[in-house]
């Protein structure tokens, strides 16, 4: 029986700094992969870095960078060199987030990792929220760090994507049958044995729909679905790459599957 996910005890948002994992907090047995894709994250990525270390000292981190102009790889390279944590994949162009994020996946599957926590590079994913989002995985296999359950919310946005937002969620738990309230995020954490059994090489999806279909396939492979809220935060460096074209293919993405899905086919 695949339990529903229940929201923990959030961290406050008010708390400036957060505990690092210890080995008595129950992690220390695990492999931690953390996964950034980055594409023109100079101003942020040396930064980032040292606010995941200082929460989980022991973490590994995979920055995958799609060969961005202002010279983030070559940060990368230069902090892996300095740092025996730090690992860079680069890749010839921009190839979206959702070829990043699998080729996160493999990487996690193939170097022996227990755990992959994926989050943005630009600090919309505050760093302190990690120690919360980690504990859960005690219990459940896929830990999303929600903005809509109790706790969570998101930091000055627009009214009109608030409801883009809450509409394209509200669509997916109708269509996909899934009982989270947050499945667009990309702040979660997956335990990489179940992600072996969540049939990745089918996934059609390469923008924005991305997260809801793998997300889907981690549901249907029986994964323990959890969430920890989270604030979504305004980037702290560089540009949005929210691009309007690729925001209309992925909801016609989400469509598709999801009709498939709820008419069984």
């Amino acid at each position: 029986m695949i339990e529903p996910p229940a929201a923990m005890n959030p961290t406050p948002v008010t708390q400036p700094h957060p505990a690092p994992l210890s080995p008595h907090r129950g992690l220390a047995t695990n492999r931690i992969l953390v996964s950034l894709a980055t594409y023109n994250e100079a101003g942020n990525l040396a930064a980032l870095i040292e606010e995941i270390h200082r929460v989980v000292p022991d973490a590994h981190i995979l920055v995958i960078d799609d060969n961005s102009p202002d010279g983030t790889g070559k940060i990368a390279d230069g902090l892996a060199t300095r740092d025996s944590r730090v690992h860079v994949l680069h890749r010839p162009g921009k190839l979206g987030l959702g070829t990043a994020t699998l080729a996160a996946m493999r990487y996690a599957m193939d170097h022996g990792y227990d755990l992959l926590q994926n989050m943005d590079a630009d600090f919309s994913h505050p760093p302190r929220y990690l120690p919360g989002i980690l504990a859960g995985m005690s219990k459940y296999d896929v830990m999303i760090g929600s903005r809509y359950t109790p706790g969570g919310g998101t930091e000055n946005w627009p009214l009109a994507r608030r409801i883009i937002s809450r509409t394209v969620n509200s669509l997916v738990r109708f269509l996909f049958r899934m009982p989270v309230k947050d499945a667009s995020g990309a702040y979660r954490c997956y335990r990489v044995s179940k992600l072996r059994e969540a049939e990745l090489e089918r996934t059609q999806s390469r923008g924005y729909s991305f997260q809801q279909e793998v997300l889907f396939r981690c549901y249907k492979a029986r994964c323990k679905l959890g969430e920890y809220p989270i604030l979504f935060e305004n980037r702290r460096a560089g540009a949005s790459k929210v691009n309007r074209q690729e925001a209309l293919r992925s909801i016609g993405m989400i469509l598709y599957l999801g009709l498939k899905n709820f008419f069984g086919r």
